[in-house]
This record gives C-alpha cells, sequence and structure tokens, in this order.
C-alpha cells in the first residue's frame, strides 16, 4: 500500500482568513505520493503545496485586485478628546462650566491609501477649532505617518457641548486643553494610519428632509433692533425655506465585507437639549455609535469600527421646525431622535452601495486671503460705553456681549488668511471651508462640481465664523452680527466659491 498524506483544511470564516488564519475555505489537498522524496524535500513541496492553495482561494474570493499591481487600503480609529470637569463648554453666549460628562468626546479618522497617495479625513467633537492647533497635530501626525499635511483634511462637528478649543463670545480655551488636543488629534490620524488594511470602497446619497429646517426663514418682512443700535429687515429663525436634505454616505469595509469605516455628512447644526454643564457629542456622536449596531460590529473586534459624521453646509440650518408645534422634551431625547433618523436613512443607503476594489485619489488646497469687517471709531466709543455701564465683568445682556466682542475685534488685522481644500475619492469630491457655511453655498458647489457626488465640510482646517451670501448680509441677524463668530468681508463667499471651483476643477484635470 502505498505511503501517503491527507491534508484537510478545515473550512473557516472568510474574516478570520484575512486576520491571517492559514486554513482555506472549502478546500483539501489528498493522496499525495511521497515514496520517492526524502523528508526535507517533502516539507517544501507541502509548503509550496498550501501556498498555492491559499493563493488560489484567494484569487476566488477577490481578494487580489483585479487591476495587477494595484491595492486600496483603508484604516481607520479614534481618540478620546473629552475635556476635564470643571473647563470651559464652548457654544453660548456665556461661558458654562463642565460639571459632568454624559458621553466622551471623540476625534474620528479615517485613513485612504491607493497605493501612491495616502488622505486622512478626521472628525473632532468640538464646536470649533483654531488652525494653529489643527495645523501643530498635522505637523506631527506627518512626522510619523509621511501623510503629506495638505492630504489631511480636519473638521469640528459642532456639537454646542463640547470642550472650548476657540475664544468665542465669553468661552476661553484652557491651553492645557488646546495642548492636550493636538496630541490626540494626531494620534487618531497616526492610529489610523497604522490601522491601514486591504480595502474596498463604494458610497450612495441618502436623502432626509424631515430634520432640516432654515432658521432665517421668514413670511413677512420682520424688523429688529440690532446689538449695534441699528435695523435689521429679519430675526434669527424667521428668508426663503432652503435645506440641503442630502445625506452622502462612504462606506470602507474588507474584501469580504467587514465594515472598517463609514462617513456620513449632513447639513444640520447641532440639535442640543444637554443636561446643564454636561458634555456631549451631540447627534454627531450619538449617530456613531447607532451605526455601529446597525451595522452589528463587534465592539471587541481590533480594530473596531468607526463611524463618523461630519458638519455639512448648515450655517443657516437648525431642527426647529418654527410652522409647527415646538415640544419640550426631557434632555438628550430629540438629540437621539435625530441621530436614529439620521443612522436610519445612512443605513438605507448603504444597502444601495456598489464597491470597488480599487480608486484613485488625489487632493488639492489654497490658502486665500479675505478682508475683516473691523469696527469704526464711533462704534468704538459705543462699545466702551456699554462696557463702561455693565453691572458686572459678565456681560448679560445683547448689547454688553456684542461691544466686548467690538472691542476684541478691533485689534484685528485687516485681512485674515484662511485654507479652501479639497479631496477627491474616485468620482467622488470633498470640499472643505473653515467657517460656519451657509446651506445656499453648499448646494451651489453640489450643482455646478464637475464630481458628482460632491459635498462639503464645514468648519474644516480652522474657524473663520459664519459664511452668509451678499443678499443675507443686506438682510441682516444674528449670523451676520459683527463679532468673532462673523468677522469676514461681505464678499467672503463668492470669493471662497470661486477658488472652491478652481480646486474642484483642478481635480478633475487630475483625474486618471
Amino acid at each position: 500500500m502505498r505511503n501517503n498524506i491527507r491534508t484537510v483544511v478545515l473550512q473557516q470564516d472568510c474574516n478570520r482568513f484575512l486576520e491571517g488564519d492559514i486554513q482555506i475555505t472549502g478546500m483539501s489537498i489528498s493522496f499525495f505520493p511521497i515514496r520517492h522524496f526524502s523528508r526535507p524535500l517533502l516539507f517544501c513541496i507541502f509548503l509550496l503545496f498550501l501556498s498555492t492553495l491559499r493563493l488560489n482561494a484567494q484569487n476566488n474570493a477577490g481578494l487580489i485586485e483585479s487591476k495587477p499591481g494595484k491595492i486600496f487600503r483603508g484604516g481607520a480609529s479614534i481618540s478620546n478628546i473629552t475635556p476635564k470637569i470643571g473647563t470651559s463648554i464652548n457654544g453660548n453666549m456665556k461661558d458654562i462650566t463642565v460639571k459632568q460628562i454624559h458621553d466622551e468626546t471623540y476625534a474620528r479618522c479615517i485613513v485612504l491609501d491607493d497605493g501612491q497617495t495616502r488622505l486622512a479625513i478626521l472628525t473632532v467633537d468640538l464646536c470649533m477649532i483654531y488652525r494653529e492647533q489643527l495645523d501643530e497635530a498635522k505637523k506631527r501626525a506627518h512626522a510619523i505617518t509621511g501623510i503629506p499635511i495638505e492630504n489631511m483634511m480636519m473638521s469640528a462637528t459642532h456639537t454646542h457641548s463640547g470642550g472650548t478649543a476657540c475664544s468665542v463670545f465669553q468661552s476661553d480655551p484652557d491651553k492645557d486643553y488646546l495642548r492636550f488636543l493636538v496630541e490626540r488629534i494626531a494620534d487618531a490620524v497616526v492610529r489610523a494610519n497604522n490601522n491601514l488594511a486591504p480595502a474596498r470602497i463604494g458610497w450612495d446619497v441618502g436623502d432626509e428632509p424631515t430634520l432640516v429646517f432654515n432658521r432665517r426663514w421668514r413670511m413677512n418682512p420682520v424688523e429688529i433692533k440690532n446689538p449695534f443700535g441699528g435695523i435689521d429687515q429679519l430675526s434669527t429663525n424667521q428668508v426663503k425655506d432652503i435645506t440641503d436634505p442630502g445625506l452622502p454616505v462612504i462606506s470602507i469595509q474588507t474584501p469580504y465585507g467587514h465594515p472598517i469605516a463609514l462617513l456620513a455628512n449632513y447639513s444640520l447644526h447641532y440639535v442640543g437639549g444637554t443636561g446643564p454643564g454636561e458634555v456631549s457629542a451631540d447627534y454627531f456622536g450619538m449617530f456613531a455609535e447607532r451605526m455601529k449596531q446597525l451595522l452589528q460590529s463587534d465592539s471587541n473586534k481590533y480594530p473596531p469600527f468607526v463611524a463618523m459624521l461630519s458638519n455639512g453646509t448648515s450655517g443657516n440650518i437648525n431642527n426647529v421646525n418654527n410652522k409647527g408645534n415646538r415640544l419640550s422634551l426631557p434632555p438628550y431625547t430629540r438629540m437621539q431622535q435625530v441621530a436614529n433618523i439620521v443612522a436610519a436613512e445612512a443605513f438605507k443607503a448603504y444597502q444601495n452601495i456598489k464597491y470597488q476594489d480599487w480608486i484613485s485619489l488625489s487632493s488639492v488646497q489654497k490658502e486665500i486671503t479675505l478682508g475683516v469687517r473691523l469696527p469704526d471709531k464711533k462704534e468704538i466709543e459705543r462699545a466702551k460705553e456699554i462696557i463702561a455701564n455693565a453691572k458686572s465683568p459678565i456681560m448679560d445682556s445683547r448689547e454688553e456681549i456684542y461691544a466686548r466682542e467690538t472691542m476684541l475685534l478691533k485689534d484685528y488685522p485687516k485681512q485674515v488668511p484662511l485654507i479652501l481644500q479639497a479631496f477627491r475619492l474616485g468620482d467622488l469630491a470633498i470640499t472643505a471651508i473653515p467657517c460656519e457655511v451657509f446651506v445656499e453655498i453648499g448646494l451651489e458647489i453640489k450643482e455646478k462640481s464637475p464630481f458628482k457626488p460632491t459635498f462639503t465640510t464645514s468648519l474644516a482646517n480652522g474657524y473663520n465664523g459664519y459664511l452668509p451670501t451678499p443678499e443675507h448680509h443686506k438682510l441682516g441677524g444674528y449670523e451676520t452680527w459683527r463679532a468673532r463668530s462673523s468677522y469676514l468681508e461681505v464678499d467672503a463667499s463668492n470669493k471662497v466659491t470661486e477658488t472652491v471651483f478652481e480646486l474642484l476643477n483642478k481635480l478633475k484635470g487630475m483625474q486618471p
């Protein structure tokens, strides 16, 4: 009877195979004669046989890229940025002190690699963050990963219950927290880069119109007194009811369909409704957790699945339906409702995604200079008088608060630089603007972009206040009132969109 070896390769889960398990799904080696071979030679042949079988299995499963020599990779990670109790919460006219942590806040990052270009896309659970801190974080991440600084897109989600990273109204950041943010944001990029693995990518666009309302919508002209002693034509929460219900969803998976990361974008300011002095990532963080549940991601798996939601062009969009009844709800109730509805629509879009084993990546950015609306001598004198008559160092009335802003803005430079950026992921484009961008601007970019789909991320790579259109500046209202939250020249939006289209056309010319 002939000597033989029979090796049965047991059927295993494809995900285990991807993680390095040497077993191969549904394949076997049988009846290999060995009587004419020495043991060392037999051992070499046996190893070669297993390698051949593994290669065949990979080819059959689609792990080997159909485009020779081109492997697409994706990686993701999170980094905790929760502020400590006793520090400042951003997003209000008066400062609020952190008393409790309702839910942790994070920097969330996705790194993509087409073999030649790597891109990092990061969101951070903050109301806004200075360009200086993001620049430092990018430099630190670049030094460790080698990802070019201009290939990193970092944006604040705009939660109004996160730590303070910008001096806006009467909230100022803690210097230790700013240093902490630089390190933790950079760490998120480094960790995501370390987690790079073979991947596939796809996207689709959902539609969720029931949650977005133009807060400057009005049916009839309204005249109100602004905090500078003048008259505006409208008040906040009352112009045209224009919104953007689009919900683009980008999914990154292993070649076998295990979720690595998901990035969505929605043009809704924030929701709010927290407990007093409580830190929360708002609906952005709740969306991320809900997507984990919907995708049945194993939280114990390493590296873990990362979901993230960037803020679209929501400068004049909120969740308050002024044409209907406003319900009084317990803290976090509406926030969770919004997160669940957005996640459900994202999951619906997710079901329709067609994946690609490889796409090309590219990025462009440009720094432009815009004028600042500085106060004149008369306005400064008026502000001095108002502050002198204030009853306490904490400004209480609207006039007092904006008088303080006037005195702080008087020392601003006449012009400021800001970064505009555009990423290309195959046929999809993402633009980035460091402002609270009005929805009309985002819709125009989507409509005229040479890429379909295209979406815009607000509050990216720094913070330069609101970006209304010149038409909105004529009407006035909160978003146009001069402060550190709104100080760019009246024609700023036209100059920004002109540059954004320049960048998108440049990307189009770079497309293979």
